[in-house]
């Protein structure tokens, strides 16, 4: 949030003049204070100098392109949602905006009230998340109970303590509870990489989070093949 304005700061990167003058007036009549920026390397200046809450990049810029840039964001700062704007909608390209950490892809024209509609849900989770892995948050799963902060989980007569990466893990599935929580989002928020090694090393704590749960029957946490894990607590 902007300290001088009181309201959401956000970021978009777009060379097209016309289109993102016009997306940063529609953006400011919804309370938001929004800064429009030519090129991915005059948008990087700024961003290392301040503090935005969501970033609107296109992909083809000059300079740096989109790709470029969100890689630099990601590496300063894993928590702020990024959203790609392209002109084509070529797999190859929105795989590899995924693997770099992109929240989501809208290839253009697109609905203005859907992407408002994004953005408020970007917000929302971000905020939820970065509260979840930092600070002291209790979770009911199942018939556990898990303290993000003290990294404890109680239930069935036992209580485990958990690695500080367990803990945060857990906690990112207790966010997207019932939702795929994205590999590469747990790879950039934990890690702060998102290569093979790490992965690897991920899967090694969704097993050992699988052995906590174990002994409730009505929790479950899936492999989705492709995306990521979902932790999923039956009614």
């Amino acid at each position: 949030m902007s300290i001088l304005t009181g309201k959401t700061k956000i970021m978009i990167a777009e060379d097209d003049t016309n289109f993102g003058l016009v997306l940063k007036d529609y953006l400011s009549l919804h309370e938001y204070d929004v800064h429009l920026y030519r090129d991915g390397r005059q948008a990087f200046d700024k961003f290392e100098k301040g503090k935005f809450n969501l970033c609107i990049l296109d992909v083809m810029m000059p300079i740096m392109d989109g790709f470029a840039l969100a890689e630099n964001i990601k590496a300063k700062d894993s928590n702020v949602p990024i959203i790609f704007l392209t002109a084509k909608s070529m797999k190859v390209d929105m795989i590899r905006g995924f693997k770099i950490g992109a929240d989501d892809y809208i290839t253009k024209p697109f609905d203005s009230e859907i992407l408002l509609f994004k953005i408020k849900a970007l917000l929302n989770r971000s905020e939820t998340i970065v509260k979840a892995v930092n600070e002291q948050v209790e979770f009911v799963i199942g018939g556990f109970k898990f303290n993000s902060r003290l990294r404890t989980i109680q239930g069935f007569g036992k209580e485990e303590k958990l690695s500080p990466k367990e803990a945060a893990l857990l906690a990112l599935l207790c966010v997207y509870l019932n939702d795929i929580l994205p590999r590469e989002v747990a790879l950039r928020k934990i890690w702060n990489d998102d290569n093979y090694f790490t992965a690897r090393s991920m899967d090694v704590f969704i097993t050992k989070i699988r052995k906590y749960l174990k002994d409730d029957p009505n929790i479950e946490l899936l492999n989705v093949h492709g995306n990521g894990y979902r932790l999923v607590v039956k009614d």
